[in-house]
């Protein structure tokens, strides 16, 4: 299954209208503290099987103004990508890092904990400012926020990290150029993806291979096999 959201039972229960400035409070109740699986480094608020968040459908969701929300779930090429940053901490140290479609903030949270001098958070999810900003005070990390459509800007970052960004064609066929030109001006970008069905086929070179485990909701298996590449 692509990156999308888990279909399960409707809630019975009315939900308030939902807007950026009062997504803290929704947050807090539809998601727990945890550590992803193949990053116990770092902690975010997750949801699970224990919460709401789990159960409702994209059309509910939508209906209390809420786009899906992928910041509440840490998807398999995040996970290697923060896990590759992790353990190679001199691929951003005291360098000015974006992390694009950041969702949850995962992999910007590993740069700010690896060393980096600067992270952005890049996301045109608003709700992801909130969520971000949570997921970075728990780890006691600083990362600003960029909240539009980056795709084709360039502020000069030294390190693009992308995880989980291959799975619409659409969106593939605008990245591969901006990437193509960040990567001739000089930055270094890394990807992390399990996959995904639009990842291309040549011009990316292997740095590791993870087995990460995921929720059988979101994913097609319990393990994803997920590979962190360097834009060549």
């Amino acid at each position: 299954m692509e990156r999308g959201l888990p279909h399960g039972r409707p809630d019975a229960g009315s939900v308030t209208a939902l807007t950026p400035n009062s997504a803290k409070n929704f947050i807090l109740d539809n998601t727990a503290l945890m550590a992803p699986p193949h990053v116990p480094e770092i902690l975010l608020h997750l949801a699970d099987e224990a919460h709401d968040l789990w159960e409702r459908t994209e059309d509910e969701l939508a209906e209390i103004g809420l786009p899906p929300p992928f910041w509440a779930f840490a998807w398999a090429g995040g996970q290697g990508l923060a896990r590759y940053i992790l353990d190679n901490p001199s691929a951003v140290r005291g360098k000015r890092v974006l992390d694009f479609a950041s969702g949850s903030g995962l992999v910007a949270v590993a740069a700010a904990k690896a060393g980096a001098a600067e992270v952005i958070a890049a996301d045109i999810d608003p709700f992801c400012a909130t969520a971000i900003r949570l997921n970075a005070e728990a780890n006691g990390v600083g990362i600003e926020f960029f909240g539009s459509d980056s795709i084709g800007t360039d502020a000069g970052w030294d390190v693009v990290l992308a995880g989980d960004v291959f799975y619409d064609q659409s969106f593939a066929d605008r990245l591969m150029p901006w990437f193509a030109t960040l990567k001739t001006r000089g930055a270094d970008i890394l990807l992390g993806d399990p996959g995904r069905s639009y990842l291309p086929k040549t011009g990316l070179e292997p740095l590791a291979v993870y087995e990460v485990a995921v929720t059988r909701a979101l994913e097609d298996s319990l393990v994803k096999r997920t590979t962190v590449w360097r834009f060549a």
